[in-house]
């Protein structure tokens, strides 16, 4: 039989409500930030991924690139962010700063797969450019701690490890890096928690470092990277969400300041969202013809998922929120009066209630374990007594008769 591709999901109904209202929730959270919505092609030169991308060798190994008929190298999107510079560096004229956009998406990384990660991916993008202030770092990472909340996570659940590219580069070039070996110290520093270290002593060698000078710099702080933006956070009453923590550099060369990452407290999954200042990029890729700060962020629905499964209070406001709820199950108590039911079914349709009906002759328990299957608030019953209509409210199990005319602006009045 043949299935979907490893890596690829099918969505069935139940699945695709369930993404759908991840992504509505993305969306809500974002508006109210005053963020505007905005998207790209699947399919980009895979020279955008090349472009001023020193440390994305990982990035360009996953890619799913091909030439097509033109005889052009293209990329399925692996990331958002060089998509999102190449549109601002075409366009940003146009646009009011700063610029707060949004996007949800499907990116593909032809990577192993394990818990957390899968080929495909829907991912949630925000970010904020053409503004270099702290309040635009604080507002990225408020964001990101309302996105968490609202699938009903706690600071007992997740915690932001706020991080700074820029202490880094300060202390490694203190300590006589260049350029290249600033770069294999921070690849280093990115896997202390995952790698031997033995093992990354010996990568660490052409720097003339140590794991041990690593770690003591991460160990010592920097908390005047972070005084600003914490003291905004704090503003907000969210101060309780975030640690600094300069162990989390972020694997990507682009950043240049402010970096972070959002862990589960049980420290059971990976990542659930990740990000953080890049100020040059969007210079690099429009060869300096715009340049413009910038900061964001990106959180995908897989890890999000198995947090939601894993943490009882946010599946249980899943569950919830994913319930059917059908405003009026319409029961044909007697098929003489099928175009009846049938125009009654319409009425509320038309009013922006959610209806539905038998499609073919049943009997009206039957029809009634149908409304109850659909979790249909109220049942309309259409019979010989027509133009008067029954309706039952299934609660309740409450019923009142009313001419067919008055149900649909009753109920729509109800649900207003």
């Amino acid at each position: 039989m043949l299935q979907a591709l490893p890596g690829f999901r099918d969505f069935y109904p139940g699945d695709c409500a369930r993404r759908n209202h991840v992504v509505e929730t993305w969306r809500s959270v974002s508006r109210r930030y005053g963020f505007a919505e905005f998207d790209g092609p699947v399919l980009e030169s895979a020279d955008l991924y090349r472009k001023k991308n020193e440390e994305g060798a990982e990035i360009l190994e996953q890619l799913y690139s091909f030439t097509d008929r033109g005889g052009r190298e293209v990329a399925l999107r692996p990331e958002m962010t060089p998509t999102l510079a190449r549109m601002v560096a075409a366009r940003e004229k146009h646009y009011r700063k700063p610029m707060k956009w949004f996007c949800v998406s499907n990116f593909f990384r032809h990577e192993r797969q394990q818990k957390g990660r899968l080929r495909e991916f829907l991912q949630f993008n925000a970010d904020i450019i053409g503004e270099s202030s702290p309040q635009a770092d604080a507002e990225i990472l408020a964001l990101a701690i309302d996105l968490v909340r609202a699938f009903g996570f706690t600071a007992e659940h997740f915690v932001v490890r706020l991080s700074d590219r820029k202490a880094w580069m300060d202390f490694l070039q203190s300590r006589g890096c260049d350029e290249a070996a600033c770069r294999l110290a921070l690849a280093c520093a990115d896997k202390l928690e995952r790698e031997p270290e033995d093992k990354l002593n010996a990568k660490l060698a052409p720097t003339g470092l140590s794991v041990s000078d690593l770690k003591s710099f991460i160990a010592a702080g920097s908390p005047e990277a972070f005084g600003p933006v914490l003291e905004a956070l704090a503003a907000r009453g969210l101060s309780g969400f975030v640690e600094p923590d300069l162990s989390i550099v972020r694997g990507l060369a682009y950043y240049t300041g402010v970096v972070f990452e959002i862990f589960d407290r049980s420290k059971n999954l990976r990542a659930l969202a990740g990000g953080g200042r890049y100020d040059g990029l969007v210079k690099g890729l429009s060869d300096g013809s715009a340049d413009l700060p910038a900061i964001g962020f990106g959180m995908g629905d897989v890890v999000l998922g198995h947090l939601i499964d894993e943490t009882p209070a946010a599946a249980e406001k899943l569950r919830a929120a994913l319930a059917s709820h059908l405003d009026v199950f319409v029961v044909v108590a007697d098929e003489s009066c099928r175009a009846e039911a049938l125009g009654l079914v319409q009425s509320f349709r038309e009013v922006g209630l959610s209806a539905d009906f038998p499609l073919k002759p049943a009997k009206v328990g039957k029809q009634f374990q149908e409304a109850e299957h659909l979790g249909a608030r109220h049942a309309a019953i259409v019979g010989q007594e027509w133009p008067q209509v029954k309706l039952k409210h299934l609660a309740t199990r409450s019923e009142e008769t009313l001419d067919h005319a008055a149900l649909a602006p009753k109920l729509k009045s109800q649900k207003s």
